[in-house]
């Protein structure tokens, strides 16, 4: 029949031989790991001797316990790395356990630990594996090689579609680069242009993306291999949809039809022209631009001559945007006869209105005895009469004046 002490020695066995063989704690970066070490016997631990080592790669001193003296309370010898980092359970002892926290942990303390008891007859030590998993975070500064943030940008633009660009400089060891959406889905993308400049790489990503509830994206490089990634965001304010422009007849002139052509209200700026129908641009007048609020009113004018079709065309396209909008114009021919009808026009009513004011300034005249007008009724019943025929009876009127009455003649 086992004894006490075998029947112990039995219970614990598997415990102590799981630990021999070694067994692992994880702990994410950052984080405070727990090392156990213990006894399933709890014997009292207090006054005992346990000492704590990192086996590779150089056997460092985690933590030493001495019958109440350890590395936290004057103790010398502990490891540079670890001072600071590394306690007990004081309570615990008592139950025979000798296990350590390590707080904040690094990748670097990641190995193998050994929990032992040299003064134990026989000498005991327990293995224990630590696996300090990367978190992935920022690292830029801090480690080597880490990349800097993304540079990023809008190549173009519409109503409900933009092209993003991500570019990645100078990166070592290769990133992994992704365009995300704010929900942290990844977008599709265009195959990733790399480049190599000696040991690092250069990564250009495109992608097409449309609106979302909050028209953000992110471009995010991962460099799983020292625990880094970087990301930038980018807002895409999606073109509001430009109104169709305002054709208006100006008039018709020697040089041909005047049309001016009215945008009001567009973000961003507009670009307008002038074209025909076969989609030439035509020449124009300087553009007038007004801004209020972050959206724009253009105005252009030109002056067309007459063509094949008489038809053309206000074409509207928006600062980096694929969107164009066209508004188009049929002119009559006879418009641009009409050109020197006006001329003539003009003349013959300047002539008429410059009769009409002669004619009022002589009424006036006459009405206010300014001047007289005698016309002669008869006719001279012989054109070679003498001159010196007698005043008819009763008259004034000599010679000479008569011959002025002949005539009609203004006095």
């Amino acid at each position: 029949m086992l004894s006490a002490s075998q029947l112990l020695w039995f219970l614990a066995f598997p415990i102590l031989y799981s630990l021999a063989e070694g067994i692992k704690v994880f702990a994410p970066e950052g984080s405070d790991a727990i090392l156990p070490c213990s006894f399933s016997t709890k014997e009292n631990i207090v006054q005992k001797l346990f000492d704590w080592r990192k086996v590779d790669p150089n056997k460092q001193e985690v933590f030493m316990y001495d019958g109440g003296l350890h590395y936290s309370n004057g103790l010398p010898g502990q490891d540079e790395h670890f001072r600071g980092r590394v306690s007990y359970f004081s309570q615990e002892l008592q139950f025979g356990n000798a296990s350590i926290i390590i707080r904040n942990t690094t990748v670097a303390d990641s190995g193998n630990y050994t929990c032992g008891f040299p003064h134990l007859q026989p000498e005991q030590t327990f293995n224990i594996k630590l696996v300090v998993e990367h978190v992935i975070t920022d690292r830029f500064g801090d480690t080597p090689g880490a990349v800097l943030k993304p540079l990023v940008g809008i190549l173009n633009i519409s109503e409900d579609k933009a092209w993003l660009k991500c570019e990645v400089r100078g990166a070592s060891p290769k990133p992994k680069v992704e365009w995300r959406d704010s929900d942290g889905n990844i977008l599709p993308a265009e195959e990733p242009q790399v480049s190599y400049k000696g040991d690092h790489y250069y990564i250009t990503l495109l992608t097409t993306v449309t609106r979302t509830n909050t028209n953000i994206f992110h471009c995010v490089a991962t460099q799983e291999e020292i625990g880094h990634k970087t990301k930038d965001k980018l807002y895409v304010p999606y073109c509001a949809e430009a109104p169709k422009p305002h054709i208006t007849i100006l008039g018709a002139t020697e040089s041909g039809v005047q049309l001016k052509c009215d945008v009001g209200g567009v973000h961003p700026k507009p670009k307008l022209q002038w074209k025909d129908s076969d989609g030439n641009v035509l020449s124009a007048e300087d553009p007038v631009i007004s801004e209020r609020g972050g959206r724009y009113n253009v105005t252009l004018c030109t002056t067309v001559t007459p063509t094949k079709t008489n038809c053309f065309h206000c074409v509207v396209k928006q600062e980096g945007s694929y969107q164009v909008i066209d508004q188009e114009i049929n002119l009559s021919e006879n418009l641009f006869k009409s050109k020197s009808g006006q001329v003539i026009t003009g003349w013959l009513g300047g002539c008429f209105i410059g009769i009409l004011s002669f004619a009022f300034v002589l009424a006036v005249l006459v009405t206010t005895k300014t001047i007289s007008i005698h016309f002669n009724r008869g006719c001279l019943r012989n054109a070679n009469s003498s001159s010196e025929e007698t005043t008819a009876p009763g008259s004034e009127t000599g010679p000479e004046e008569l011959r002025v009455l002949r005539n009609g003649s203004v006095v």
